[in-house]
């Protein structure tokens, strides 16, 4: 029996190829996201762990002013390290974003070359089936002009 082949199936390996790359390329851009959203949370936990202490320690008694400006200081570079950090994740947002959509159009080219590839598989499977009821309807006259030969050589 013959065999289904699609001439464009090196295009399809290669569309699915592209579909993993831009996959990978997400997965990258989301890692790069998600560390700047820890970095961010641990200097949240910094700011308050610094905070808790200079109330529980250090705003009882007598006041040490330089320690105070210290802090200040402290919170305010803490608050630039912040704005930074959400800098970062605002475009690594918008990488994920392109990522993204580079991933959909992939996996909708990737679709098209699938879908081509079923229309010509049916379309060959129609094809098969018509060559053999053509065959199968020959094989059926060549034994009706058998069978009435021979009745012909019986009469």
């Amino acid at each position: 029996m013959a065999k289904f082949v699609f001439k464009l199936e090196g295009v399809l390996r290669q569309r699915k190829h592209v579909e993993q790359e831009k996959m990978r390329v997400l997965a990258t851009c989301l890692k790069h996201q998600a560390d700047c959203e820890a970095e961010l949370s641990h200097l949240d936990d910094s700011v308050r762990r610094t905070t808790d202490d200079l109330r529980q320690n250090h705003l009882t008694g007598v006041l040490d002013m330089g320690f105070l400006a210290a802090h200040r200081r402290y919170m305010i570079a803490m608050q630039r390290q912040a704005i930074s950090i959400a800098q970062k994740i605002a475009a690594a947002q918008q990488r994920v974003t392109e990522a993204r959509l580079a991933l959909a159009e992939a996996a909708k080219q990737r679709k098209v070359m699938e879908k081509l590839r079923e229309k010509h598989h049916e379309r060959w499977r129609a094809d098969q089936a018509a060559k053999e009821f053509r065959e199968l309807d020959e094989i059926g006259v060549q034994l009706a002009v058998n069978a009435l030969a021979d009745s012909g050589d019986d009469a």
